[in-house]
């Protein structure tokens, strides 16, 4: 009898042992990008891997959680419905925070990616790109913020948060300052937020530290991602090779100063964004120096 329980009960040890590691392996060992000063969270934009969903998206999104990330932001589904895609990314241990959506849903049809965030789960939703016709100008930018502040208001309703992400032709020259500037005093800071491209800060020529302190906790979200040194800035394009993306620390970006900024200015989600084609060998490269820069 005691020896039917000294079994019965090593047999239930080593069940527990087994579950216990069979967990931990679905977990990232450690938190990938955090280091002694920078805390994260980091995740991942998904578009930093678009060439490897086009090819297979339950690998590109069990890829993404050996990368150790745990939360993405979204640029499409890759051919799935919002709530299978939704299940996907749970099955694979990843939390999706916040995704991009098309200028002309947002002017004509906001309810519809309310209900297709919600489906998905984000708490964030935004803008990437606002069309326009050679440069950007300013009635441009008055029409955008007039979209911008009724889809604040009418995502606010649903819970959901709405931003802006810049992509460089904002920059164009206007009064005293810029049409970003003018984009900033103008669209309602309860329903309308920023997130910080730093490429597309850095490319058009300004100081992403500068416009950090300036604005503050406008800005909720950034996309991590440094320029190659050696890229002449200042165009106003919103245009670049891809292949001057770099892998984060190796570039033009003073990342300590940013960094520190960033952390002041309250940013809630910062997202690794790589659109160059060695994404796959320079996301490691980001994440480890992630991992020791000090600020």
């Amino acid at each position: 009898m005691k020896q039917n329980t000294f079994y019965l009960l090593m047999v239930l040890a080593g069940f527990i042992l087994w579950s216990t590691q069979v967990q931990a392996a679905d977990k990232p060992q450690g938190k990938a990008g955090h280091g002694k000063s920078f805390k994260g969270p980091i995740g991942l934009q998904l578009y930093s891997l678009r060439d490897q969903f086009a090819k297979d998206v339950p690998g590109t999104l069990a890829r993404t959680r050996d990368f150790g990330f745990r939360y993405v932001e979204l640029a499409g589904t890759y051919g799935h419905p919002p709530g299978e895609f939704k299940q996907m990314l749970a099955a694979h241990g990843l939390k999706p925070v916040a995704g991009h959506f098309p200028y002309e849903k947002f002017r004509d049809d906001v309810e519809s990616i309310a209900r297709e965030a919600k489906l998905l789960g984000l708490k964030y939703v935004g803008c990437a790109w606002i069309p326009h016709q050679g440069a950007f100008d300013e009635q441009e930018c008055r029409d955008a913020i007039a979209v911008f502040n009724r889809a604040g208001a009418a995502l606010a309703k649903h819970g959901l948060k709405f931003f802006y992400h810049i992509h460089g032709y904002e920059f164009h020259p206007h009064g005293n300052g810029t049409l970003f500037d003018l984009m900033m005093a103008e669209t309602n800071p309860k329903h309308v937020s920023y997130e910080m491209d730093v490429v597309w800060a850095v490319y058009p020529g300004q100081d992403p530290v500068a416009l950090l302190n300036r604005y503050g906790k406008r800005w909720t979200l950034m996309h991590v991602k440094d320029l190659k040194s050696g890229v002449k800035t200042g165009a106003l394009t919103g245009h670049t090779d891809v292949a001057n993306n770099v892998p984060i620390g190796t570039g033009q970006v003073d990342w300590p100063s940013l960094l520190r900024a960033a952390k002041k200015a309250g940013v809630k989600y910062y997202f690794i964004e790589d659109e160059s084609p060695s994404v796959l060998e320079q996301i490691p490269q980001s994440l480890r120096y992630l991992e020791q820069v000090k600020f």
